[in-house]
């Protein structure tokens, strides 16, 4: 479990594939503080520490983070949001983020909003139904509020340190973007939908 709340950005090293995985060597300013084992939020996806020293960690993908992420096409060189697992006790300053990415969505529209930024991104229509204005939602892991929404997108605000200190300020037009809708919103349409077939 995850708040949305970056502690760093972290720069993959390495790539190797074995068989339908992918090894990925990341180093941080918090590996040192890791142990094999834990949950550790990479762009939003919830990865198993398998290795670490002081400065850097090693995390697994297999083939179905593969093709749910943008982890299939992550190279070394790329940065990536980092937040550590949540302990009973910590504030929660984001939201509820489980680290189980549900779609790619695609950013459409960048804007300067005067100090701030928009970033409107696209998704399917059939997912339109789990964000509502004002809601949350996680993009590459960043705990983020629903501003408005389109036919087939929805936008999010960044106030300047949200885009200073994670990698939201790197991405480009049609880049692709992790997404987790706010859990709630996921258990309420899995209800209604059982509910409208048993009817």
């Amino acid at each position: 479990m995850f708040t949305g709340i970056i502690e760093c950005v972290g720069t993959i090293q390495t790539v190797t594939q074995e068989d339908n995985n992918l090894h990925f060597v990341v180093a941080s300013e918090i590996s040192a503080l890791l142990k094999p084992d834990q949950s550790l939020a990479h762009n939003g996806v919830c990865l198993t520490v398998t290795s670490c020293n002081e400065k850097s960690h090693s995390v697994t993908a297999v083939a179905e983070t593969l093709s749910r992420t943008t982890f299939g096409t992550m190279q070394s060189g790329d940065q990536i949001n980092l937040e550590r697992s949540l302990c009973l006790g910590d504030r929660l300053d984001g939201h509820f983020v489980y680290g189980h990415v549900d779609r790619i969505g695609v950013l459409r529209r960048l804007t300067d909003a005067g100090g701030s930024h928009l970033l409107e991104i696209s998704i399917e229509d059939h997912d339109m139904p789990l964000v509502i204005e004002k809601g949350s939602i996680a993009v590459n892991g960043v705990s983020l509020t629903i501003v408005e929404l389109f036919s087939n997108a929805f936008s999010v605000a960044l106030i300047p340190y949200t885009w200073q200190h994670t990698t939201l300020h790197q991405l480009k037009l049609n880049d692709a973007v992790n997404l987790e809708f706010d859990p709630v919103g996921k258990y309420i349409q899995r209800i209604a939908g059982r509910q409208m077939k048993s009817t």
